[in-house]
């Protein structure tokens, strides 16, 4: 790691000479406090970097489009003017990421023949669906085995996918979403409420990859999802991007992954001459079964395909201490969104995603400038790292790419804090330091809140799983602490439901929406406050004596880091 910064060997032993004399003749000397940080932070810089990666001109950041590779060029120079290193080949601000795009044909249709009833679903408004092969043109002719929940779980002790491999190899595979539900014998029966990864549509799929399932459809609710079926029709139709594989690899994949929505789901069952709710309750035991329908699923998905490359942004702030600066505290924020798609009820196609995630990444690159204007020997001690990741809004995919090849050794990690969509309302009397209770990022959390009288809140929504939705998850499953930073929810002055009324709206009328705009009216001081407490935090890892570790028992406690 000693020739990671481009700084002379002259200048490196002069400048830790320096930092021991300091330390040991001047005790009095500076040091920055978590606190210090306040008033450092530009609100006009915040508000025109959201305004300019969420303009059309960008085209909504789409990864590999001609505006995501202007959004990922931004960035980078907005580093390069904070005195952040490049730390990618070349010492460049790019890890490029291989992608493979499939964008379905809208007009597949899926054909459902059982013995004594067919069904048929359109694209779009029916069913949904993408092809994992990395092909032009896949087709399906196979049974359908409805497997409950999915879920294969020595920890839980659950198995829904008894019986030998013969029954899902080649099969398509019906499936719930998120965790069997908690019971009065059983009440923290998968975490209880809080969602687990076992519950997100990622794992389903990936499950019924490694049992050889040529497809796997999942049922859509919107009270299962969080969010309604646009969100997934918008998702789904639009192109949909996997890491190209590369010659050799044998990781499993699924010809079509598809979602379904309730009413389709109750028909296609209906056709088999049983009822869904039927089967939907039989899946919350466990002694469930999987249940052949006695139907075949024929689908012929032609796709638009390409390749291309993606960046992640990635930079770094050489650490003070001489030992220290070989660790690092890695900030994360997605910079892509869903870039054109389908039209919304006026017309608009380019999905901004101004608040998912340009805000996150303003903050994150705030947090860069402020860092980067300390005078070296007054930052942190370990190296401060930026990643921002591409193709998070495609399953993480970018973060997925860094954990599995990273340009720092994972083992020298401290941890991992995530922004993703921040407050654009106003200050908050508390945060949602997310992920943090599973380690001793706790302690960290509890002491900034103290610091500015703030409180913590609880994730309040654990069923829908946000721990597994953002970029700080692959970081977890390879055993790095981590925190992401979610706004507050308790506005000084306003009704206690003031805060979940934001969210609803934002939820049920700009997620992953077109309508996600910049907007004048947006209060940048809870982005401030966000930005204030997320480096805090940062800068209480970088200068711990110890590095956060996960706590006894947690599901990544065991997770050795290579």
């Amino acid at each position: 790691m000693k020739n990671l910064f481009s700084v002379k060997a002259e200048q490196n032993v002069f400048r830790s000479f320096a930092a021991v004399l300091l330390a040991t003749f001047l005790p009095w000397v500076y040091l920055p406090t978590e606190k210090d940080m306040s008033g450092s932070f530009d609100e006009k810089n915040l508000r025109e970097q959201v305004k300019y990666l969420a303009s059309d001109e960008l085209e909504g950041r789409s990864p590999g489009g001609a505006g995501g590779l202007k959004a990922a060029q931004f960035i980078a120079d907005q580093l390069k003017a904070a005195g952040v290193q490049g730390v990618g080949p070349q010492n460049s601000y790019f890890q490029n990421v291989g992608l493979f795009a499939v964008k379905s044909d809208p007009s597949a249709i899926l054909n459902i023949e059982g013995k004594n009833k067919s069904e048929s679903f359109k694209f779009g408004n029916e069913f949904v669906g993408f092809t994992g092969s990395q092909k032009a043109e896949v087709s399906i002719d196979a049974e359908i085995v409805f497997v409950g929940y999915g879920i294969d779980s020595p920890q839980y002790k659950w198995n829904d996918y008894k019986g030998k491999p013969a029954d899902y190899k080649g099969k398509v595979l019906l499936m719930m979403v998120n965790d069997p539900p908690p019971t009065k014998a059983e009440p923290d029966l998968f975490k209880g409420r809080a969602l687990t990864y076992f519950g997100r549509w990622t794992y389903k799929y990936e499950e019924a990859a490694r049992r050889g399932a040529v497809g796997a459809i999942l049922i859509h609710t919107d009270q299962s999802a969080g969010y309604n079926w646009g969100v997934v029709r918008a998702s789904n139709g639009n192109w949909r991007y996997d890491v190209a594989r590369k010659a050799g690899d044998k990781t499993p994949f699924l010809n079509v992954r598809s979602w379904i929505t309730e009413d389709s789901a109750k028909r296609l069952v209906a056709a088999s001459g049983m009822d869904l709710k039927s089967l939907q309750e039989s899946a919350t035991k466990r002694d469930f079964k999987p249940v052949n329908l006695g139907l075949r699923a024929k689908l012929n998905l032609k796709s638009e395909t390409r390749t291309m490359d993606s960046p992640n942004v990635v930079g770094i702030l050489p650490g003070s201490d001489p030992k220290l600066r070989d660790e690092f505290v890695i900030y994360t924020s997605h910079w892509d969104h869903f870039g054109i798609g389908e039209p919304d009820a006026n017309g608009d196609k380019i999905y901004n995603g101004a608040a998912d995630n340009a805000s996150g990444v303003a903050c994150v690159l705030e947090i860069a400038r402020v860092l980067g204007k300390m005078p070296p020997m007054q930052r942190p001690k370990r190296s401060s790292f930026f990643l921002f990741t591409t193709a998070e809004e495609q399953g993480l995919l970018g973060a997925e790419y860094f954990a599995q090849y990273p340009l720092v050794p994972l083992s020298k990690v401290a941890a991992n804090v995530n922004l993703d969509v921040a407050n654009m309302f106003d200050r908050t009397t508390d945060f949602v330091p997310l992920g943090a209770d599973k380690s001793n990022l706790i302690d960290f959390a509890k002491k900034v809140a103290d610091e500015r009288g703030l409180t913590l809140s609880p994730d309040p929504r654990p069923e829908q799983g946000i721990f597994y939705r953002s970029d700080h998850f692959p970081f977890a499953k390879k055993g790095v602490p981590c925190v992401s930073m979610q706004p507050g929810r308790k506005f000084p002055n306003r009704p206690t439901d003031y805060g979940e009324v934001l969210f609803r709206e934002y939820n049920t009328k700009r997620y992953h929406q077109p309508s996600d705009e910049y907007s004048e009216s947006w209060n940048m001081n809870g982005m401030i406050q966000e930005s204030e407490v997320t480096l805090a935090i940062g800068i209480m890892i970088g200068n711990a004596p110890t590095m956060p570790r996960y706590n006894p028992g947690d599901e990544f406690a065991n997770v050795k880091r290579k």
